[in-house]
């Protein structure tokens, strides 16, 4: 029982990143070359909030009671904060060397700034759920029984619908971030900021998983339609692409702006 939670939990968690990067970014090596570095660049925020974290709780003398559950909030903000910068600085570093591929080779095509969005963000989430979800994972092959003490027996399935949220909602924060960059829209920059924050904090009330889990997926399937239109979607478009008549789907054959 405890391989088939552990797999059945792996697949919904990451089975639908895992789906995008195969039709869409493995054939393609310079699409996984942005999605390592995506991914690298989550990994140094996470090591720069694991270095403020740990400040954090010496000064505070690692003391317990109510000032670990304030540590803990201090900790999620900076994080988001973090995650949100270092986001940015990719933008930063894909613009310039869209320009630098540009300027060198006029007649190349390089990718467009909605596809990269769209490989950065898939890089962010996917390691982004590796390192939150892993754990629990491991704790799934056993031994030990879940909710034996009183608490949710469906912990692992939860935990995995959350992680999967949050692999869906950095590639949908990425598209919606990279747009408001270039079109100069920073309400849309604080929109991400703050759904960011506000999926984060959900995480705090855990043991209600309805509340949490519908709040999140509500929060993904908003951000997904705007990201959906951002990338340059429309009714029309995906109208046939449900009916497997667009021959120009709109990801795979982006064509550079």
């Amino acid at each position: 029982m405890t391989a088939a939670v552990f797999f059945g939990c792996t697949f919904i968690a990451f089975g639908p990143a895992l789906a995008l990067y195969i039709f869409t970014i493995a054939t393609e090596p310079l699409r996984i070359i942005f999605l390592i570095v995506g991914a690298f660049f989550w990994l140094v925020s996470l090591l720069l909030s694991s270095l403020v974290w740990f400040m954090a709780g010496t000064i505070a003398d690692n003391k317990d009671g109510p000032i670990q559950k304030y540590l803990l909030i201090f900790g999620v903000l900076v994080s988001v904060l973090i995650q949100e910068m270092f986001r940015f600085a990719y933008y930063r570093l894909l613009k310039k060397a869209n320009e630098g591929l540009k300027g060198i080779n006029p007649d190349e095509t390089v990718p467009s700034m909605r596809l990269l969005a769209y490989v950065s963000g898939l890089g962010f989430g996917i390691m982004s759920g590796v390192f939150s979800f892993v754990n629990t994972l491991s704790d799934s092959l056993g031994p030990g029984t879940v909710g034996i003490h009183g608490d949710s027996p469906q912990f692992f399935l939860n935990s995995a619908f959350m992680t999967l949220v949050i692999v869906l909602l950095h590639m949908f924060w990425g598209i919606v971030f990279f747009d408001g960059c270039e079109k100069k829209k920073w309400h849309a920059l604080l929109v991400v900021l703050l759904t960011h924050l506000l999926v984060s904090a959900l995480t705090f009330i855990s043991p209600h998983y309805g509340i949490n889990l519908v709040s999140a997926y509500m929060i993904m399937v908003l951000m997904g339609i705007w990201a959906f239109f951002v990338a340059g979607g429309s009714c029309r478009s995906l109208k046939l692409c449900l009916l497997c008549q667009d021959k120009d789907f709109l990801l795979f054959s982006q064509r550079s702006r």
